[in-house]
């Protein structure tokens, strides 16, 4: 070794002795809550907007597609964002950016709300995305660096209640405001929250040494556009990817290569870049890379989940918004009772452990969840999403606690862009890929199903005559009856197919689930140098 390196060393050595005694002013618990309340409406704003699409699109003029606009644009803004957060922190002060995202995102919703065309709402929505995108990595690296490694697991619980439990109730609180109000208010809830999450932050949060002594590395313009390019394409075509009939329309391929090339293309500059916009540094890390691979499995399987059980509701199961929602509710509350429970049992077992627990689980629940039922009640519904969130109460926690544990502090930044930003994008994919293969399921069912229903096939003849011979008795004449029992028929054909293809659907989310399973164990107990404790 050489004294340049030995002093080097030996230096950083001492600057993170000087730190070691460091604790925030304010109590860390309310500094937990602080920022977790901005986080929970920056999340709960990815869910809520879903359900009040139509009554956007009517409420503006424009068709249900275009509507889907305002929510693209969303995602379109936050994912470009989350992944650059570090260095935005590092140019404008973590805590300074941190406001700025609060306020901002505050003043957007507000605008979302007083919008008076699509175009209008798809603007605001774009810069409520940018806005929302630096509120999740800052909430999770100030945890970091205001809890004890020994104390983050339960730190890492109060986090959950935004990350899990916000898209769990965006349905149900989007739906009863909906149905009960205007889809304005919506956007309107989020301005007496936001003022006080500022003034909170403001109040109790402050940027530790290490922090404020972190330099900006300037502007790396072309990693900065390859990210825009590679993330922006890719979350455009996922979202509107079902729509357009994905490879057949021109605009998805196009989607398709731009963000293949502008996503390959920032991993390759990001690797030689002599400051690159992010480091990629961290990946070396076994446990944050394995920890990626397991939130975007939670991610992908916790947004599908969360959009496919109030679609089937509404669509053939005739719930309203309200009603769809409140299946998603008392899975929030189980979360709840279940996030100290597993604190408690990361003091006697090893992380991984309860990790491969949780996706056992959320396997073992995704096959119960497959067995639907046209005539499927309410009560059978919330105690399949009961079981589904019982799993994430095992997964966040543990994954978010283990991922940081042996990271290198001044690594923080980028590392939890890159979580939130696996997390949020594998949930996109999610959402896309569930959608996709319901619709296609459906079509690959009625196909079969319509084969059987033929005059040559007596149970179908026996059921068209049992109906046609009901509606003859309501006082309809005989020619109007059977082509009102074809119909009926050809309803009840459509409704047991997508049934079938949900089915089929929590299947494939139950083998993914199953298939994380073994890379949980590749989180190790070793510990990195300069990181700042083990993990199990």
């Amino acid at each position: 070794m050489t004294d340049a390196v030995q002093s080097d060393a030996a230096a950083q050595a001492a600057e993170e002795a000087s730190h070691a005694g460091w604790k925030p002013r304010g109590n860390p618990w309310l500094i937990a809550v602080a920022v977790t309340i901005a986080t929970f409406m920056e999340v709960l704003d990815t869910t809520i907007v879903n359900v009040a699409l139509p009554h956007i699109a009517g409420s503006l003029s424009a068709s249900s597609d275009e509507a889907t606009w305002a929510l693209t644009s969303y995602l379109v803004a936050n994912g470009i964002v989350l992944t650059i957060s570090g260095w935005l922190g590092d140019l404008l002060g973590r805590k300074r950016y941190f406001v700025i995202c609060i306020a901002m995102f505050t003043v957007c919703s507000f605008l979302c709300g007083m919008a008076t065309t699509l175009g209008q709402l798809i603007a605001f929505r774009l810069a409520q995305g940018f806005f929302g995108g630096g509120m999740q990595p800052n909430q999770q690296s100030i945890i970091l660096d205001t809890f004890a490694p020994a104390r983050r697991g339960a730190a890492f619980g109060v986090a959950a209640m935004a990350t899990i439990v916000a898209p769990v109730l965006g349905p149900t609180l989007g739906g009863f405001i909906t149905d009960q109000a205007s889809w304005r208010w919506i956007f309107f809830l989020n301005v007496p929250v936001g003022i006080v999450a500022v003034a909170m932050v403001s109040a109790l949060v402050e940027d530790p040494p290490w922090v404020k002594e972190r330099k900006s590395r300037g502007l790396d313009f072309i990693g900065l556009s390859l990210i825009a390019i590679g993330l922006g394409c890719l979350e455009v075509m996922m979202d509107r990817g079902q729509d357009d009939d994905w490879f057949n329309s021109p605009f998805i391929r196009l989607m398709a290569v731009m963000a293949a090339v502008g996503i390959v293309g920032a991993i390759f500059w990001l690797l030689v870049a002599r400051k690159p916009i992010v480091h990629l540094d961290v990946f070396r890390d076994r446990n944050f890379a394995a920890g990626c691979l397991m939130i975007a499995a939670t991610g992908g399987i916790l947004y599908a989940s969360a959009v496919m059980i109030p679609q089937l509701a509404q669509q053939y199961l005739n719930y309203t918004a309200t009603w769809s929602g409140m299946i998603l509710s008392p899975g929030g509350f189980m979360v709840i009772l279940l996030i100290p429970i597993v604190g408690r049992l990361m003091k006697i077992t090893p992380a991984r452990n309860l990790i491969a627990l949780g996706f056992t689980i959320m396997g073992f629940s995704m096959l119960y969840s497959s067995h639907l039922a046209a005539n499927i009640n309410f009560g059978a519904l919330v105690v399949m999403r009961l079981f589904q969130t019982a799993a994430l109460a095992f997964l966040f926690v543990p994954i978010s606690t283990v991922a940081y544990m042996t990271l290198p502090r001044d690594l923080t930044p980028d590392a939890v862009a890159l979580f939130a930003m696996f997390r949020n994008v594998a949930g996109s994919i999610g959402i896309a890929l569930s959608t996709s293969n319901i619709v296609q399921r459906s079509q690959t069912h009625q196909n079969y199903l319509t084969e059987w229903g033929t005059p040559f096939h007596q149970p179908f003849n026996e059921l068209l005559a049992q109906y046609t011979n009901a509606l003859v008795a309501m006082g309809h004449s005989a020619a109007v009856a059977e082509n009102m029992a074809m119909g009926q028929i050809y309803r009840m054909i459509r409704t047991q197919a997508a049934i079938m293809a949900y089915s089929d659907t929590f299947i494939a989310c139950a083998v993914v689930a199953f298939f994380v399973v073994p890379f949980c164990f590749l989180m190790t107990a070793r510990k990195s140098a300069g990181g700042p404790g083990a993990a199990h």
